[in-house]
């Protein structure tokens, strides 16, 4: 059975552009979530975001570094956070000078909801002025699979290229889908993950008025709250996480740096509603027992988990029933990060990876900030409230669910020597 490996990973975060100066953000407890000022949010009901925050200081997005900004024009937000995040895994990976094989290399990045800002723009700029003033670029802009489509045309990635589109578990399936394309001998690398450009009035406005988003407009670093009885509501935000996976025997042959396992991953789907999850929990307690049975993994081995923690009132405690189910004679570590980040829809599951994985390379929980009263289903459960956590962690469980009832859970592990 082929091992399949993290080589490289990248990211562009409301905590921070580059994965070491998010990583640092994470573990030290800082929230990126802060008040809109992309737009005029002033008559929205939730006027706070998680936004990559754009400057030439270290941690800032500039992505006039990365690409030209005459090209900038021709694409949407979350193609250039992507390709951004792409350029620091394949920098990571050092895969920019690779010459090796590239129909061996392939892409698989997703995006929950693509170039929505594109098509709010060019929807008022049709009824505006008619469709002469439509942009040539407006469906390159908006679909999907074109942040998939720019890197393996910049790099000359010619293996399988493709791109999900799950929801809030796009992320985690793009990661799950690039294992299995390893495993089964269609690649030897893939670049994976998600991205999302949501922080737009359209995508504020559509989540607002499903009452999903918080309205603590006046104390947003406090606003995003997984697991506190005083939540109301999960954070938009926007970003996007890159990882690049590799064949173990490739990567050790061309001396990569290793930073991990993909070791399991199981996938489900809840059947109930198109946006709660089943009260049971079963749907994602079925994922994380087919990620452990593909990891041949028990609970008690699992370290760390790394949750989908929204801060929503049905998610949260769906979630929390779940785990349980699963954990809950062994209890858990348990935290989520999106209490610093936000949730970045499509973007969260890789972006999660990313902190899953730096937690076993630097034995440490990242926390879940603002979890000053927790609820009652916690039970025995340490949920690292406020500050990180030293431990020693090996295998890390990271969680994504989506609407549509769409679960996926990802088992990461140290990679140990070859005989093992």
């Amino acid at each position: 059975m082929r091992r399949v490996v993290v080589t490289g990973m990248g990211i562009v975060s409301p905590v921070g552009t580059g994965v070491e100066y998010a990583w640092k953000n994470i573990i030290s407890g800082k929230s990126g979530i802060r008040k809109i000022d992309l737009f005029d949010a002033s008559n929205f009901a939730s006027q706070i975001a998680g936004v990559p925050v754009r400057g030439d200081k270290d941690g800032d997005f500039n992505p006039d570094l990365v690409i030209d900004p005459r090209e900038q024009r021709k694409m949407d937000k979350s193609i250039i956070y992507g390709l951004v995040a792409v350029d620091e895994a394949m920098r990571d990976a050092n895969l920019i000078d690779y010459d090796g094989d590239k129909r061996r290399i392939g892409v698989s990045i997703g995006s929950g909801v693509g170039g929505l800002g594109s098509i709010s723009d060019i929807a008022l700029e049709l009824d505006k002025n008619g469709p002469r003033f439509v942009s040539p670029f407006f469906v390159t802009k908006a679909i999907v699979n074109m942040t998939a489509g720019y890197t393996s045309i910049k790099y000359g990635l010619q293996g399988p290229n493709i791109s999900v589109a799950t929801a809030c578990a796009t992320g985690s399936h793009s990661i799950a889908e690039a294992a299995q394309f390893i495993k089964n001998r269609e690649a030897d690398i893939m670049v994976c993950g998600g991205t999302e450009g949501a922080v737009v009035p359209v995508g504020l406005a559509g989540f607002a008025a499903m009452r999903a988003l918080s309205t603590r407009n006046d104390d947003p670093v406090h606003a995003s709250r997984p697991w506190d009885k005083n939540r109301d509501g999960f954070v938009l935000s926007e970003g996007a996480g890159i990882l690049v996976l590799e064949e173990y025997e490739h990567a050790v042959k061309r001396g990569a740096k290793i930073y991990a396992e993909v070791a399991g991953y199981g996938l489900s789907a809840d059947a109930y509603h198109i946006t709660a999850p089943a009260p049971n929990g079963v749907g994602g307690a079925r994922a994380m027992a087919a990620a452990l049975k593909s990891a041949k993994l028990k609970p008690a081995d699992v370290d760390y988990i790394n949750a989908h923690g929204t801060s929503t009132g049905l998610g949260d405690v769906g979630e929390m029933v779940a785990v349980k189910k699963m954990f809950g004679k062994t209890g858990a570590c348990m935290s989520s990060t999106k209490s610093m980040t936000g949730h970045l829809l499509g973007a969260a599951g890789a972006i999660e990876a990313i902190f899953s994985i730096l937690a076993i390379c630097d034995n440490i929980v990242p926390p879940t900030i603002n979890l000053d009263d927790p609820i009652d289903e916690v039970g025995n459960f340490d949920l690292v409230p406020h500050k990180a956590k030293k431990r020693k962690v090996d295998v890390v469980l990271s969680n994504s669910f989506g609407f549509g009832g769409t679960n996926a859970s990802i088992i990461f592990k140290r990679v140990f020597n070859r005989e093992k």
